[in-house]
């Protein structure tokens, strides 16, 4: 027996009325039956739905009055089945935890296989549950400014379209869910610890707070017994809501994709026995979705679908009203001796970037329209318009600007090449395809049309990711500026350059997408780099740490998803650690609201080189900027043995691309860095230095450094000198300290590169050191050229020999000295 059927025989023992497929469609002619609503809103008592058997004879108001009673107890029952899911979910990190010590209670690929697709279902009802709480809460505002809580302008419709389009969650489960049960199972019977916990399982029951105990087996059914409830659950709704209703049309497509997927439960389960593979294995799908197939430079939109044995590439084509959905063959590759390789940061022409930028500018203001007619009667046509525009912009916009390219090849002979907008969901593609190739499958031919055939009623993913797609506004989500400051990392199993992705979700008016530079290659990479985005609808947060090496592919080391609601945004203020799988980085969030421009045409970076210490430390959000500490890292990984290494000079042209590079973009920069010979790297710093406006050592403080010289007790000089230093300001200090420590540092090795520090000081303190401009504000003596090199060079040298100088500090110091915080995720 499949668990489709096994879900519908436990439903008929319990006296539940369930529909299947075949029912589904004679509901359309039935009438209103009282224990079809009944069933629906347990554990609501049925004597509260007394409705007449033909609700379209009454009047509108009775009408939206029983659609109102309707909500209210599909609100209930949401509450109740989300303290079922939080109570099974409530020992998984415990069980995580202690998976990886000497006595495990569970192994983590069990814990991963009983909770397998759990916390997803939980925060899909999660934000189910929120919207629809907020809106029976809120009075609605009428035509005539009347507030009215049952009238036409309640809309909830968004909100099932929006669960609906996510119900393919429940397909992975349940997939997985005889596995899950069986591990449940042996391990109660097996391990007395398990079996405690496994036994009695408490929960509070909707608002009555009532507690039901359960067992883990049995709150492991729940997900499969609320799956089978969703069509009931609209079709009652619908049955409630007039056809006039803004409503009426967005139930509709939400029953649609409802009922699909319950029949395609069963077509999947049957389909799963139909083909027997090598080793006793079925082929199944494994997951499915939407990417950009690019064929002879041409972009199609594609369904892709992932069995256990082979990729199969289709097209969709949309159904008009009143039928199914269907899908055309394009490919297919069998996954034996499949080889993958993706690469990122794609060019575009500037003709390719003016228009992305003119869609999204059409797509911001469709929102802004939106926004305006999100009330009243009068614009619900209008809005439907412009929401159908949107979802089309968006999806052009879905097709041309995704950047990471994930390139097939089969050994025989076939290549083919998708592309993808995140590279989060590359990696998900990426890591399950080579967990089925590392089994070195056999492939047994299929059926392609049967199979292409199939795959209306095994699709887990309905529709493509578009965010216009959701007709109501989230509370949850973010509009404003979110910036994300990344700190460092631990936990690398070898040294290796390496660099922090960040991906947002919502609207794509703005790059949702952004990268810290390269580290040098260590064991503890540190950036602190902010990375700052304009987010509207932002709801998740996603992080990969990705490892680079000359002349082979990324490597993409873990990742992890971040939740953006409140608790997260005041906790995240602060430093944090967020485990990518063995990887550990330290990040922190800021999130500024505020009403959004239209996106600029260009989001250039802003130049580095000639601009003030204090305004470039600004802009970047740091005491030591970018560029200064990507040189000294990149001269100390390979450079420190360098002859000269910073009195010969490098080739001027080179150092002048690397200039324009780190003046337009930072990350290409560095990666040109790790490649520059040293001398033109040590000539960047230099000049960086050289360029400032002002320089390093502020103007002002010449004269009063110039009178420390003349202090000949050495230890007093210092003291003086260090005091003076105080009065610089902080990004200026900082820099300067960081300098200090290098130089010292590369004198240690004067043995070798012959660079002792008076040479240093000779080589730095015209660059870091100037006397003030006369007539500029400056009334004090002045000094011929050859003194002020004697000043120059002598203060640098007398600062590179204190032993004992102030550590610098690289980034601007945090809102709390609380200890780093560590999240798993």
């Amino acid at each position: 027996m499949d668990v489709y059927q096994e879900a519908l025989s436990y439903l008929e023992s319990q006296h539940v009325p369930v529909i299947v497929e075949a029912e589904t469609e004679a509901l359309e002619e039935d009438v209103f039956q009282e224990e079809a609503v009944s069933c629906l809103l347990s554990p609501l008592h049925p004597e509260t739905l007394d409705f007449p058997d033909t609700p379209t004879l009454c009047s509108p108001e009775e009408m939206l009055e029983r659609r109102l009673v309707v909500l209210k107890g599909i609100l209930e029952c949401e509450e109740v089945y989300l303290s079922e899911l939080e109570t099974l979910l409530m020992p998984m990190k415990v069980l995580r935890a202690i998976a990886g010590t000497s006595q495990p209670v569970l192994s983590s690929r069990q814990v991963q296989t009983v909770f397998y697709q759990v916390p997803e279902i939980r925060d899909m009802h999660q934000s189910f549950y929120s919207g629809l709480k907020v809106r029976l809460a809120e009075p609605v505002p009428e035509e005539d400014g009347e507030m009215n809580y049952t009238g036409f302008n309640l809309m909830v419709g968004g909100l099932f379209l929006k669960m609906v389009n996510q119900i393919g969650l429940y397909g992975g489960f349940i997939a997985n869910y005889e596995e899950a049960v069986e591990v449940v199972r042996k391990c109660t019977h097996s391990d007395p610890r398990f079996r405690t916990l496994a036994q009695s399982m408490m929960s509070n029951n909707g608002s009555n707070k009532t507690r039901t105990e359960y067992t883990f087996e049995a709150l492991l059914y729940k997900p499969l017994d609320r799956v089978t409830k969703t069509t009931l659950v609209l079709h009652d709704l619908l049955k409630t809501t007039p056809v006039e209703h803004g409503d009426y049309t967005l139930l509709q497509e939400a029953l649609r994709l409802s009922r699909s997927f319950l029949s395609g439960v069963n077509e999947s389960s049957q389909c799963k026995r139909d083909v027997m593979l090598s080793h006793g294995m079925r082929r199944q799908l494994m997951r499915d979705g939407f990417v950009v197939d690019v064929s002879e430079g041409e972009r199609s939109l594609r369904h892709l679908f992932l069995y256990t044995d082979l990729l199969l590439c289709t097209r969709n084509k949309h159904a008009t009203r009143g039928k199914q959905d269907q899908y055309r063959f394009c490919w297919y590759l069998p996954l034996a001796g499949l080889k993958l390789r993706w690469v990122a940061d794609q060019e575009r022409s500037p003709d390719a970037h003016l228009r992305l930028h003119t869609i999204r500018t059409k797509m911001f203001l469709l929102r802004q329209q939106l926004r305006q007619h999100a009330n009243g009667s009068r614009g619900l046509s209008l809005a439907a318009r412009s929401r159908k525009k949107l979802e089309q912009m968006e999806l052009t916009l879905l097709i041309h600007s995704p950047v990471y390219k994930l390139e097939l090849h089969s050994p025989s002979g076939k290549s083919h090449t998708l592309l993808l907008s995140s590279l989060y969901e590359l990696e998900e593609w990426r890591e399950i395809i080579e967990k089925l190739t590392k089994d070195n499958i056999e492939t047994v031919p299929p059926d392609l049309l049967t199979l292409t055939s199939a795959c209306v009623k095994l699709r887990m993913t309905q529709q493509p990711p578009l965010h216009s797609s959701h007709a109501v506004e989230d509370e949850m989500s973010l509009c404003g500026t979110l910036s994300v400051a990344i700190h460092s990392a631990c936990g690398l199993q070898q040294p290796a350059s390496v660099y922090v992705c960040v991906e947002v979700d919502g609207y794509e008016f703005y790059d949702k997408q952004a990268q810290t530079h390269s580290s040098v290659c260590t064991l503890t990479p540190h950036w602190d780099q902010e990375l700052c985005f304009q987010v509207d609808g932002a709801q998740d947060l996603r992080v990969l740490c990705v490892s680079q090496s000359d002349g082979q592919d990324d490597t993409v080391l873990g990742k992890a998803s971040v939740k953006l609601d409140s608790k997260t945004l005041n906790k995240w203020c602060r430093r944090q650690t967020l485990h990518l799988g063995q990887v550990e980085v330290a990040l922190s969030l800021k999130y500024c609201p505020h009403l959004l421009e239209p996106p600029s045409a260009t989001a250039q970076q802003k130049p580095i080189f000639c601009v003030p210490i204090e305004s470039l430390a600004q802009q970047e959000g740091v005491l030591v900027p970018h560029v200064v500490r990507c040189c000294v890292e990149e001269l100390e990984r390979r450079g420190m043995g360098e002859v000269g290494i910073y009195r010969v000079s490098g080739s001027s042209s080179d150092i002048g691309t690397l200039k324009t590079a780190f003046n337009s973009n930072l990350r290409e920069a560095v990666t040109r860095l790790r490649s520059a010979e040293v001398n033109v790297v040590s000539g960047v710093l230099k000049l960086f230095f050289r360029e400032l406006p002002e320089p390093l050592i502020p103007a002002k403080m010449f004269q009063s450094l110039a009178r420390t010289l003349d202090i000949q007790d050495m230890n007093s000089r210092l003291v003086s000198m260090l005091s003076l230093l105080q009065s610089c300001p902080e990004p200026n200090r900082h820099t300067f300290l960081y300098l200090l420590h290098h130089l010292q540092r590369v004198s240690e090795k004067q043995d070798v590169n012959k660079m002792t520090l008076i040479n240093l000081a000779t080589v730095f303190g015209p660059s870091l050191l100037r006397a003030p401009v006369v007539g500029l504000g400056h009334d004090g003596p002045t000094m011929d050229i050859s003194q002020e090199v004697v000043v120059q060079v002598q203060v640098v040298f007398s600062y590179l020999q204190c032993n004992n100088l102030p550590e610098a500090q690289t980034s601007l110091p945090h809102d709390t000295d609380a200890e780093d915080e560590t999240t798993h995720m």
